[in-house]
């Protein structure tokens, strides 16, 4: 018995206009494309229009992905499309960055033994030796960048060249300490996710939970991002609280704000890398 063909997963965005969907779900008709699952938004305020398709080709019908792609290439030219058909077999390759914490880090690695991740993780890019021995022992090369005053410039210039020697697609922050140059988040532009604590109000510096403690603060939390040369204020993926109280030390503070990292990170890497996010000016819509 010859096995199922993959499913694959149809992306689009594009000005909302009436016929888009009758266009799109058309067409995969006539291509004998079975959909899985479909999810669309409509944002009234900026008048785009995103969808998300999964679908799955008919066995019977011998199809050709390339020949449904190029079939599709005039109703996407139509409707003005930015539109991507993937394979949902395929991993995604990602680069990651660290520094010295390495709960984010390790955290990814279980996820990913474990398949919760569909990625391919190309290489570890630090700029300190500290956590060289977990990722090598994976089996996963580790490039170490020292950052300093004077070669931030050149070490940025070769993130850029192992990203795209790896043909890596995503680049993930996994609580790497140093900012990167508004011209390294252009060039990255949704494609490099951040992690860091949410704190309501905002402390920023050294010590942040120190600072909470300090204050009283009953809500923590952390917020994944994409990186803009807005520091920190990138469309936000992922967002995860805890309510907190008096009792607890900036020790267990501390503790808490590390596991909702790990969380609220692996979280927007997945929706990620299964292509449930879309960059809506400085938001997000997010097909869960």
């Amino acid at each position: 018995m010859q096995d199922k063909l993959p499913d694959f997963i149809l992306t689009v965005t594009c000005p909302a206009a009436t016929g888009v969907v009758a266009a799109i779900t058309g067409y995969l008709a006539g291509r004998q494309c079975y959909i899985v699952e479909m999810a669309q938004f409509d944002d009234e305020i900026t008048g785009n229009f995103f969808c998300r398709i999964v679908l799955r080709p008919d066995i019977n019908s011998s199809p050709d992905i390339e020949a449904i792609r190029s079939g599709f290439e005039a109703i996407a030219t139509k409707h003005s499309m930015d539109w991507r058909i993937v394979n949902t077999g395929r991993k995604t390759k990602v680069m990651i960055m660290v520094s010295k914490a390495d709960h984010c880090l390790a955290d990814l690695l279980y996820r990913v033994q474990k398949q919760e991740l569909h990625v391919d993780i190309k290489a570890v890019i630090s700029n300190h030796p500290d956590l060289r021995p977990m990722v090598e022992r994976e089996g996963i090369k580790f490039i170490l960048l020292p950052v300093a005053k004077d070669n931030k410039a050149e070490q940025e210039q070769r993130l850029l060249e192992v990203f795209k020697e790896t043909e890596s697609e995503l680049l993930i922050l996994a609580r790497y300490m140093q900012i990167l140059s508004n011209g390294t988040c252009e060039k990255l532009r949704g494609k490099c996710i951040n992690i860091h604590h949410s704190f309501l109000p905002g402390f920023k510096g050294a010590r942040p939970y120190h600072q909470a403690f300090a204050r009283g603060v009953k809500l923590i939390g952390a917020t994944a991002h994409y990186v803009t040369p807005d520091l920190d204020e990138g469309p936000i993926i992922e967002q995860v609280v805890e309510h907190v109280d008096h009792s607890q030390q900036p020790k267990q503070l501390i503790a808490t704000g590390r596991d909702m990292e790990n969380r609220a990170l692996a979280r927007a890497v997945r929706y990620h890398t299964e292509r449930r996010v879309f960059i809506d000016n400085n938001k997000t819509v997010i097909f869960k």
